[in-house]
């Protein structure tokens, strides 16, 4: 019975002439891989079912909804919404000096054609960008450019596109289910798609999946090694995972062995492939974790290089003559912007200039195969805690990464006018970058969805989807380093010192949103679950408390969060030892004011004690001591000792309605004179993880 229910879920799919010779048919439109291979004549024949009928008339009445409320000309580039169940909209492009590709005017077309030129099809069959100064052109060379070389007017075939894409990817799921991988490898993939995926969308799973079976191009053992490795540090929380991993696979060791043998080797050999950037990013992605900055800048550096050798810059589907595939281009669209998120962030961790920049010719940042928005996601892997029984949840994944991507276009004009390693930003710059990017992110952060904000003040009672709460965090950490530099430095201007002051009580509050949410995702998954991003940002949180503390060491809530987010990174450098290099930092900080955390004193202060002299007896001390801190009111009881691991939390569960808390200018004044940490993003120096 189950035989005959699984041939019939494997035919659903199938053309007529794998269903004669009765083989597996993979699925792929409109010409299948077998087919393809025999030059047979590919016809589907069997009818869908009723239920995927009307899920594809529902899908293509909600687009032309969609597509009805837009007026889009035929060069503009704006996204159509990313979420099928709903009407909002992706969020919108923000200004920046790397200008988005929805800036383009028929104006502009003939230079946007010229630097199109590059982007060519080798002997080999595949895409590669070679510019007007490479041994591969002549002056006259009109290969790619000219008058075939003329933009689609996108409007036409997006809905096509995505109808294509969307049903493609539930074929290919559907197939996947009915696959049957070995353990521990299905165990390590599925962590993958549920921990890592959603956020960074290295990988294209129908496409990855599918090929896996096939052998096709987007897969290969290479990528497949570096996503086992990279999954070994969740996996080992089962039980039967662990011990496979520890009887056959050196505990899992062995699978980064094969991955950076196997990448080299392709290197080696001029086989240059989606795969192999693939590989690299999760190679570079798992090396920062472990704090081997120089393995982990290397490998992100050789990725993003193929993303310029490989064409992958720019945006393909736009020159006729590529004969790009939807899944092509989908690929190739999700990979580039990746690649530019992966930049901001190594370069965030290391404190080094961001390489890639978004252009007029870039790919857009829309997602057209939309499938996994509504997928229901599940804490895979989880054995016990309130995550055992987590409710039904849809992932939001799609729409997630697009808000990712565009808070990262903000997050770069940050990088650049304000922490630019190469160059000494002037005042004048970072204020005009303060000023710009404040009114970005407050239009990201009004334009996001409702399913993917958390309040800090009206937290729920477990956590959403990890990305999500990574999402969250990673705003909340980039309004921090927006606005720390200004706290440091003297104030030129004291008719006007009311910014300085609005920009503290920001960067305390975003500093306490972020606790408040880790707070929330420990209790709910456990640190075993957060990743490096999630981490940087308790750090980043971390150092505006440490500010606070030096300014006024009898600071006890300040102390108290402090001591919170050391406590947590301390956690969390078990799995992520680059995190060593944090703490010692603080520690060292700590231990210059004369202040140690090991001791409970300064959690019990005394009610009789003398108030300090100075800016302390401000009203700003005094509401450190009452039971509201900007808006966000704490217990006076000591927050408790605290076992992540075991995800009993406590001292930030409760938040209270918002309120204005009074500053003089001693605390701004006396912020001013601070010079908190050596690494003013995330450099660490001397890097030691104990």
């Amino acid at each position: 019975m189950s035989t005959s229910a699984k041939a019939t879920k494997k035919s659903a799919f199938s053309c007529e002439p794998c269903r004669r010779r009765k083989v597996k048919c993979g699925g792929e439109q409109p010409v299948c891989n077998r087919c393809a291979s025999r030059k047979d004549e590919c016809v589907y024949k069997l009818n869908p079912t009723l239920s995927y009928t009307q899920r594809l008339e529902q899908r293509i009445k909600e687009l032309e909804d969609q597509l009805a409320g837009h007026h889009i000309s035929g060069h503009s580039r704006s996204p159509i919404s990313t979420h099928p169940s709903s009407s909002h909209s992706s969020p919108p492009s923000f200004a920046s000096h790397d200008a988005p590709s929805s800036s383009r005017v028929p104006g502009d077309e003939l230079n946007v054609q010229r630097r199109f030129r590059g982007l060519k099809v080798d002997d080999k069959g595949g895409v590669v960008y070679q510019g007007a100064t490479s041994f591969f052109h002549l002056p006259n060379d009109r290969t790619g450019g000219g008058a075939g070389n003329r933009f689609l007017p996108l409007t036409e075939v997006d809905v096509q596109r995505r109808e294509r894409l969307v049903t493609n990817a539930w074929q290919q799921r559907a197939l996947e289910n009915l696959s049957e991988i070995p353990e521990p490898f299905q165990y390590l993939l599925n962590v993958h798609w549920c921990w890592i995926q959603p956020l960074f969308n290295f990988v294209y799973r129908p496409a990855f999946t599918r090929d896996m079976q096939a052998l096709g191009p987007y897969y290969s053992h290479t990528l497949l090694n570096a996503m086992l490795s990279h999954s070994i540090r969740w996996g080992k929380s089962d039980p039967a995972t662990r011990q496979l991993l520890d009887e056959s696979y050196e505990g899992g060791v062995v699978f980064g062995k094969h991955a950076r043998a196997l990448v080299f080797e392709e290197l080696s050999n001029g086989i240059v492939t989606v795969p192999t950037i693939q590989t690299l990013l999760l190679l570079s992605a798992q090396e920062c974790g472990f704090g081997n900055a120089t393995q982990a800048w290397t490998y992100s550096g050789l990725a993003f290089r193929l993303i310029d050798h490989l064409g992958i810059c720019v945006d393909g589907t736009q020159v006729l003559n590529t004969s790009m595939s939807d899944e092509e281009a989908e690929i190739r669209r999700r990979l580039f912007w990746s690649c530019y998120f992966w930049d901001k962030m190594i370069s965030l961790y290391l404190g080094r200039a961001p390489s890639m920049q978004h252009s007029a010719v870039s790919p857009p940042h829309v997602m057209f195969d939309d499938s996994a928005e509504n997928d229901p996601w599940t804490p895979f892997g989880m054995q016990a805690g309130p995550a055992y029984s987590y409710p039904p949840t849809p992932a939001h994944s799609a729409s997630c990464f697009t808000s990712m991507c565009q808070l990262s276009v903000i997050f770069n004009q940050i990088l650049v006018h304000m922490y630019d390693p190469m160059s000494q930003n002037t005042e004048e710059e970072v204020d005009e970058c303060v000023r710009s990017q404040e009114a970005a992110l407050q239009q990201w952060w009004d334009m996001l969805p409702p399913f993917l904000r958390l309040d800090a003040t009206s937290l729920p009672a477990m956590a959403p989807p990890s990305h999500i709460v990574t999402l969250n965090c990673l705003y909340h950490t980039f309004r921090i380093l927006l606005y720390r530099p200004v706290l440091t430095r003297v104030n030129k201007d004291a008719e006007h010192p009311a910014p300085i002051q609005k920009y503290l009580i920001d960067c305390v509050t975003s500093a306490t949103s972020i606790i408040a949410i880790f707070n929330l995702f420990c209790k709910t998954f456990s640190t075993n679950y957060c990743v490096l991003s999630l981490s940087y940002s308790v750090y980043i949180a971390a150092t505006i408390y440490l500010l606070q503390v030096q300014a006024f060491p009898n600071d006890h809530q300040a102390l108290q969060r402090l001591d919170y987010c050391i406590r947590g990174l301390n956690e969390v450098k078990r799995y992520s030892p680059i995190i060593g290099g944090a703490l010692n930092l603080i520690n060292k900080e700590l231990a210059s004011l004369g202040i140690s955390l090991k001791s409970s004193a300064y959690m019990t202060p005394d009610p009789t004690s003398a108030v300090p002299e100075g800016p302390a007896q401000s009203p700003f001390y005094a509401a450190h001591r009452s039971n509201s801190f900007h808006g966000i009111p704490l217990t006076n009881n000591p927050t408790p000792s605290t076992d992540f691991g075991s995800q009993q939390h406590g001292g930030f569960d409760t938040f209270g309605p918002s309120d204005t808390t009074a500053m003089e200018p001693s605390m701004y004044e006396a912020m001013s004179s601070l010079e908190p940490l050596s690494a003013w993003v995330g450099t660490i120096h001397n890097f030691d993880p104990a």
